[in-house]
């Protein structure tokens, strides 16, 4: 049995995570600002990432840090330098100081092309800080995360219930995962010493990722559905982001920063965990078809 430390456990993978890693018998510490319901193995801890108690009081004991949680969609880049780079550098301050050596960050394949995005650079930002730690430290770049529970990529599957799903002109590639093959890597690495000191990539195993037209066929067929891809150039995804910002607000999806990293030809994982370490288990059309199942389960499509 192991104790783990985990941040994001409210957000979407953290709560799959706790789920999976409660369900193996393992001891949770989780960091909250909200109250929780009191579960069997798990003890939430009061705080936020800029609370230093609270992070020593999360970490204390741990035998490893799972480090989830971090700011997807900010108005600027200081918001997202708040959350993934300082936050980032408070959790390894307090995971140093506690004596805690297995440290897993959960980052973003956009952090492979820093130049991009406000939340790509973040990213990379936070990354370069955990591989100058001391720590016995992996580090994750998962492509696009897909499952129950998540909102980011709702609009998606929104837009595909009209038939018609937007995609940049420019064409392109990407990757994806399923949350419950996501929990699994992490998992396995805060467990063990396997790819200690590396960054992966992992995916739901595609050869050469989705092309972008494909993955919006498998979304509609997920939903029972036929939907007719349609390329948007940079402009045009520029003026609907504004759209979306002056409706929605900070709620806004479609950010003008997640526009140009939307356009970028190449979100394809590369350098993935080897196959004896990992492997996806989970086949994603059938994982499309189970968040299809959630997000109607719970009156968002």
């Amino acid at each position: 049995m192991t104790t783990l430390a985990i941040t994001g456990g409210t957000g979407f993978v953290g709560s799959h995570l706790i789920d999976l890693a409660l369900a193996e018998g393992h001891q949770v510490r989780a960091l909250t600002r909200r109250p929780q319901a009191e579960c069997g193995g798990l003890v939430w801890i009061a705080g936020a990432l800029d609370a230093p108690d609270a992070l020593a009081e999360l970490v204390r004991g741990a035998d490893a840090v799972i480090h989830v949680a971090g700011v997807v969609n900010a108005t600027d880049r200081t918001g997202f330098a708040a959350g993934n780079i300082e936050g980032t550098r408070a959790m390894l301050a307090a995971t140093e100081r506690e004596g805690v050596r297995r440290f897993v960050q959960v980052s973003s394949l956009t952090a492979r092309e820093p130049g991009i995005s406000d939340y790509g650079w973040s990213k990379a930002e936070a990354d370069a800080l955990v591989m100058a730690s001391p720590l016995d430290w992996t580090i994750v770049r998962p492509p696009a995360i897909f499952g129950p529970r998540d909102t980011e990529m709702l609009d998606l599957f929104r837009f595909a219930k009209r038939h018609i799903v937007p995609l940049p002109s420019a064409g392109g590639r990407m990757s994806a995962i399923y949350v419950g093959d996501l929990t699994r890597l992490l998992l396995t690495l805060a467990n063990g010493d396997a790819l200690r000191h590396a960054i992966t990539e992992p995916d739901d195993g595609t050869p050469g990722g989705w092309d972008h037209r494909d993955f919006a066929h498998a979304i509609g067929k997920a939903m029972g559905t036929r939907v007719f891809p349609l390329p948007l150039s940079r402009p045009v995804l520029d003026t609907v982001s504004a759209a979306d910002r002056a409706l929605r607000g900070k709620n806004a999806k479609l950010t003008h920063d997640r526009v140009r990293y939307f356009c970028h030809p190449d979100w394809v994982s590369h350098d993935r965990p080897p196959e004896e370490i990992w492997r996806p288990a989970f086949e994603t059309k059938a994982a499309l078809a189970e968040t299809v199942a959630w997000y109607r389960a719970k009156g968002l499509l």
